[in-house]
């Protein structure tokens, strides 16, 4: 979210640059043939435009192979008029035959969050507003492959050549919960959306969204529990022949409550009160394994015994005096705290709450998704013991799960050995 990063030096760019390839590119995008980069998500303000040139100029003084591409906040941007389209085209103007701009196919991608009610002061509908866009940018960076994030139904895709594929934004989590069923497709093989689109796009680029498991925005949240950010990769991973690139969202949004950079920087759109002292960097870590399998067709040896461990701050009910709210669909959360562990041999893992209060399980090598239901008071901690040693330890430092939070947050604190 390049408009988290006004304070920004390109000093903070390479910075951010140098932390994503280190975890095996757990920033932002990945692709089966293991290039990896930073999708940049503009909006309206000039601003903005200088930031991405930072980003760019760190990006090649890095010996890192790392690309980047633009995706328009077309939320942000007016789009009723023919130059309303210059907004994107400024951007392929500057950085379109930037050696590190991504190029897929040989074409030069461009993606969008939304955009699907643009009429660029075109009639004739949605294939007629991008038909043009597209055009306009091909005139200052030819060969644009553009794959955006349209909410429509995916029927209509084959009405719609402007695209050369889809970003399918809204794949990373279970769209269709309620309070009244929140667990109906906890077991479900993939996540609702993404074989949906592959059957209407014909063979056009799917881009597939990982989402982070809490989302706040405009005071409602998605479901993400059931070990979401692992699940996610899992099916990800299963469906690695149709899925040509997956795009982590995000990197630093903090304000949804979804960013997987180890530590907040930059500047945050209010979001104070929910993300600071939540760090996220437990994320980051996991996401370097799973993403590993992703780009090899297959999930890497364990090395060494790990846990990951994460679980939000209240009670659901909890009664905060504040003005805001709990957020809507607050019933769709569960107190408990959710656990991967990776163990190098069968092993026991003894889950806490409280120093004393122990729950065991016996597991074998290899990946194991674990919870417990979090206790008014306490914390959350887990040890992976074999033949009576502990081979590694996860403690939530600063963690208590509170009965009387100061503000509602449904931010999750994340934890790793």
């Amino acid at each position: 979210m390049v408009g988290n990063t006004y304070p920004y030096s390109v000093d903070d760019w390479a910075a951010d640059i140098k932390e994503a390839s280190a975890n095996e590119m757990c920033s932002y995008l990945f692709l089966r043939d293991h290039s990896d980069g930073f999708v940049l998500n503009v909006g309206r303000e000039e601003w903005l435009r200088d930031r991405v040139s930072m980003c760019f100029e760190a990006a090649a003084a890095s010996s890192l192979p790392f690309e980047l591409f633009i995706s328009i906040d077309m939320s942000s941007i007016p789009t009723a008029a023919p130059s309303d389209v210059n907004l994107l085209c400024s951007y392929l103007a500057a950085f379109g035959k930037h050696t590190r701009m991504f190029r897929y196919q040989g074409k030069v991608v461009v993606s969008t969050f939304a955009g699907e009610a643009a009429t660029f002061g075109q009639h004739g509908g949605l294939d007629a507003a991008w038909s043009f866009a597209k055009a306009a940018m091909q005139s200052v960076a030819p060969q644009i492959h553009f794959i955006p994030a349209f909410c429509i139904d995916p029927a209509r895709y084959p009405t719609l050549p402007c695209m050369d594929g889809m970003f399918g934004r809204n794949g990373g989590w279970p769209l269709h919960l309620t309070p009244a069923h929140p667990r109906h497709e906890i077991e479900s093989p993939a996540l609702d959306t993404d074989r949906h689109r592959l059957h209407h796009l014909g063979g056009r680029t799917f881009m597939a969204a990982h989402y982070g498991p809490d989302s706040w925005n405009k005071n409602w949240i998605y479901r993400g529990d059931d070990w979401l950010f692992a699940r996610r990769w899992e099916q990800l991973i299963a469906m690695r022949s149709q899925i040509d690139i997956v795009q982590v969202i995000s990197w630093n949004d903090y304000g949804e409550s979804h960013y997987i950079c180890s530590s907040v920087r930059g500047a945050q759109p209010a979001s104070h009160a929910w993300v600071d002292g939540f760090p996220h960097g437990a994320w980051l870590r996991l996401n370097r394994f799973f993403a590993r399998a992703f780009k090899d067709g297959a999930y890497p040896p364990i090395e060494r015994d790990q846990i990951f461990m994460w679980g939000r701050p209240h009670p659901r009910e909890a009664y905060a005096a504040e003005s805001v709210p709990r957020p809507r669909n607050w019933e769709l959360t569960d107190d408990v705290f959710w656990v991967v562990v990776l163990c190098t041999a069968p092993a026991s893992v003894w889950l806490y709450t409280g120093d004393s209060n122990s729950q065991t399980i016996e597991v074998g090598a290899g990946i194991t998704k674990l919870s417990r239901p979090l206790e008014v008071g306490e914390g959350m901690r887990v040890i992976i013991y074999r033949r009576g040693v502990a081979m590694a330890k996860c403690t939530a430092d600063g963690f208590e799960f509170q009965e009387q939070p100061a503000v509602y947050n449904f931010n999750a604190f994340t934890a790793m050995s």
